[in-house]
């Protein structure tokens, strides 16, 4: 009787072991939130090549290659949009290879472009930092990399909501696309995300001064983040980091804003 009531003990405890071990979040590398800006304030043909730039990215075997060189050999990615609100455009995806990688750049070319008014990049961080918390996986490294042609204009100002992002271990990577189109920009967009958006350990940015730059500049930072290489390695001539500036008012998007209402 002992000898049975052992084996029943021993079988419970194996499915028990099971259960844990599929109830387990999966390793991955990288857990990587990739939060594109689709305000008013981006033309259809910059949010066209925008699009275009992480399509042709996720098929180039430079960043196959990438995600298959980590420890794990994979990679969690999800596709977001946002301008004053944010929608998850793409579902939290599994990268190992060159067949996943070109499965979620076909999914991302078939979406639909769209556009949403304001421009929160608290609202869009706030909205990542969710994601992270809903996904079945387990990341090495969590980064949100985000792009945008304006400063924050609506909700929490943007330090609070970068600083709230990093102090849950979070990397914030910024694109600030700075071609010069609309009354929503400033000329200096690449200092601002600098000092109130981007942060963590590692964290870095590329500007894109011109529509041309978007392809190259979205491979190069996404080789950049899933890879680890450092920033200097790979960065293109056309392509610098903003000048740090100890001082920057965080605010200037905000008050651009007051000033609209009240004109």
């Amino acid at each position: 009787m002992k000898t049975v009531c052992g084996l029943a003990v021993a079988a419970l405890a194996l499915l028990g072991g099971r259960a844990e071990a599929e109830n387990r979040p999966l390793a991955v590398d990288l857990e990587l939130v990739l939060a594109v800006d689709v305000s008013y304030s981006m033309e259809i043909d910059e949010q066209r090549s925008q699009r275009t730039g992480y399509v042709e990215a996720f098929l180039r075997p430079e960043i196959v290659e990438a995600i298959r060189s980590g420890p794990w050999g994979r990679i969690a990615v999800t596709y977001v949009e946002w301008g004053g609100t944010a929608v998850q455009v793409l579902p939290w995806t599994l990268i190992d290879g060159r067949e996943t990688s070109a499965k979620f750049a076909e999914k991302l070319r078939q979406q639909p472009l769209r556009r949403i008014s304001f421009t929160s990049i608290s609202n869009a961080l706030a909205f990542s930092r969710r994601l992270f918390q809903l996904n079945p996986y387990a990341g090495r490294r969590r980064v949100i990399d985000i792009s945008g042609d304006g400063p924050n204009n609506a909700g929490t100002p943007a330090p609070v909501a970068r600083n709230n992002t990093v102090a849950q271990g979070i990397v914030i990577d910024g694109l600030p696309i700075m071609l010069n189109r609309g009354s929503a920009s400033i000329p200096d967009l690449d200092a601002y995300f600098k000092e109130c958006v981007i942060g963590g350990q590692g964290a870095f940015l590329l500007r894109v001064s011109d529509i041309d730059q978007f392809s190259e500049a979205i491979f190069r930072k996404l080789l950049t983040e899933i890879s680890g290489l450092t920033l200097s390695r790979l960065l293109l001539p056309s392509l610098h980091l903003a000048d740090y500036r100890p001082v920057y008012n965080c605010f200037v998007g905000e008050e651009m804003h007051e000033r609209r209402i009240r004109e």
